[in-house]
């Protein structure tokens, strides 16, 4: 068989439901002879996007699989996967190249050496006879260890070149391996949270990835111990709970301040502890734990007193049972009461504002009403970098594992589209939420098209307040206003109805909570839908009041 229809032929191995591309590759034929359904973007970025929305909501469980033409494609590509390394996604990119003979001749792209820095994993296919080899390689790669984008590079003559059916034939399914930690470490850490005074629980992406979600809340309740996520472990631990002081970022709540500072032991569960500009810091003079799967990630930012190195589903099993054999916890039971007090005085600040009858909108009366009208239990939202993700990740309280998808290393402006589109696919019986401001839309706005043509039925909701509103006035005074560089304009309502969506647009606030509503009714019936509400500039954000 031909290159092309050997790679296609592992994919579906594999279980590959779909994969993404911008034509013209012929793997898009070959994957569509295996029933692989080819999705078609307007760009890659947006592509790459989706795949890696798929990943996460089904855990790294499904695979997202991108492919991209040789030169331009696999360039245009970069930002998304640079996204998804940022954050530790698990997806398979299949760029194509230049024949094999123009290889390393100027100007000719080489995206195995190009992607090398935003992947876990970047090779070359350079005879035919080695794709089984190489695609079993990646896929090893893809679904063991820290997740990560995986690069598999593929010259555009090979595609062409014939590959032995029995080396085909011969590929087996790939095996996921866990490791637990070592057993005496368990024994040390056990020991110093049962001794702690205020210990607490800082969640990461890692709990979703192991789909520890379970063992996390039965450790809390085991300790009394408050819990507190990361922006990409949000929605790992109910934040409804008694225990919840929700997540921390670059901005956060009032619980998650008040705490932090008291403790005198954090457990890092499936987190990096990594210091980034758009992250939160921890304080000095904590006893740190680290439960990690990468021992790269243990000391790097932080001095850590306790490392577990291992699986967070397998390692937090591991720390209950240990525990159960101190007896009842002798945490005290008044730290349900203290988050209790602490939120309330912490809400009564942010009150006016979530419930602001203001016309332009204020962004946290919309926050407020998409909360209320929204099932959050058969919901996935998704804010995108700047403002709506400052705005919302303090104050939406997630209630289901994946019912939010926090992110932000780093904070590419579109990103909540195409992990909107990627989150639909994964859990069809869901309602996907991506949330974004104008400029945001501005970048990617054209797939919605996409979601209209592929039939992805998601809810875009547009902040349009007609600026960048991230940004104070002051930043940059003279530039504002001679130049106007931070205000924007456009009638997005008017583009999503030319791409083929429902749409509205909302002005008052109380017009909110039925215009989600419709939009449901429409999402139900396979139609994707775009609500532009105005909302006025806030620079007010919790956490750095």
């Amino acid at each position: 068989m031909k290159g092309r229809d050997a790679i296609a032929r592992i994919l579906k191995t594999q279980g590959v439901e779909f994969i993404g591309l911008i034509p013209y590759n012929t793997l898009e034929e070959a994957v569509a002879l295996e029933s692989i359904r080819p999705l078609i973007f307007r760009q890659e970025r947006v592509g790459v996007n989706l795949i890696d929305g798929y990943a996460r909501v089904s855990s790294g469980r499904r695979h997202g699989v991108f492919t991209m033409q040789a030169g331009p494609g696999a360039e245009n590509a970069f930002a998304g996967v640079a996204q998804a390394y940022a954050d530790s996604t698990p997806i398979l990119l299949l760029p194509a190249s230049a024949d094999r003979n123009r290889l390393g001749v100027h100007p000719t792209f080489t995206p195995s050496n190009s992607y090398s820095s935003v992947t876990k994993w970047s090779r070359q296919i350079n005879l035919p006879e080695r794709i089984p080899e190489l695609m079993r390689q990646a896929f090893h790669q893809l679904v063991n260890g820290r997740p990560g984008p995986v690069l598999l590079e593929i010259p555009s003559d090979l595609l062409d070149e014939e590959v032995d059916d029995k080396l085909v034939s011969e590929f087996t399914g790939i095996s996921r391996y866990l490791s637990s930690a070592d057993v005496q470490d368990v024994r040390k850490v056990a020991k110093t949270l049962w001794s702690a005074s205020c210990p607490i629980i800082h969640a990461g992406t890692g709990i979703h990835y192991a789909e520890a979600w379970n063992e996390l809340l039965e450790l809390s309740e085991l300790l009394n111990a408050p819990v507190m996520t990361t922006l990409g472990g949000k929605s790992a631990f109910p934040e409804n709970h008694p225990l919840s002081l929700g997540s921390g970022g670059n901005t956060t709540t009032g619980m998650v301040r008040h705490f932090l500072k008291k403790s005198d032991v954090i457990l890092g569960a499936g987190c990096s502890f990594t210091k980034t500009s758009f992250g939160l810091d921890i304080p000095q003079g904590k006893i740190l734990i680290h439960c990690t799967n990468d021992v790269n990630d243990v000391g790097k930012d932080y001095t850590v007193d306790q490392a577990l190195i291992g699986d967070a589903k397998l390692v937090l099993r591991q720390i209950i049972d240990e525990l159960k054999l101190y007896g009842p916890s002798n945490q005290s039971s008044v730290v349900v009461s203290e988050i209790r007090d602490v939120k309330k005085r912490w809400m009564k600040r942010w009150l006016p504002l979530l419930n602001s009858e203001d016309i332009p909108i204020n962004p946290y009366r919309f926050i407020n009403e998409l909360m209320k009208t929204l099932d959050r239990n058969k919901s996935i939202v998704i804010p995108d970098a700047g403002s709506s993700r400052d705005h919302m990740t303090p104050f939406y309280e997630s209630l289901i594992p994946r019912g939010f998808i926090g992110w932000g290393k780093s904070t590419q402006l579109g990103y909540s589209m195409g992990l909107a589109m990627g989150s639909k696919l994964a859990k069809p019986d869901r309602l996907a939420v991506a949330v974004m401001g104008d400029y945001a839309f501005g970048m990617v706005g054209m797939d919605f098209e996409t979601a209209v043509r592929e039939r992805i039925p998601i809810l875009t909701i547009v902040l349009n307040n007609s600026r960048m509103g991230i940004y104070p006035d002051d930043r940059f005074p003279t530039a504002n206003r001679i130049y106007g560089t931070k205000f924007l304009s456009g009638d997005y309502s008017k583009v999503a109805e030319a791409l083929g969506g429902y749409n509205e647009k909302i002005i008052n606030p109380n017009d909110i909570g039925p215009a989600i509503k419709r939009a449901e009714r429409v999402i139900a019936n396979g139609q994707p839908a775009l609500l532009e509400i105005i909302t006025q500039e806030c620079h007010e954000v919790s956490g750095k009041e």
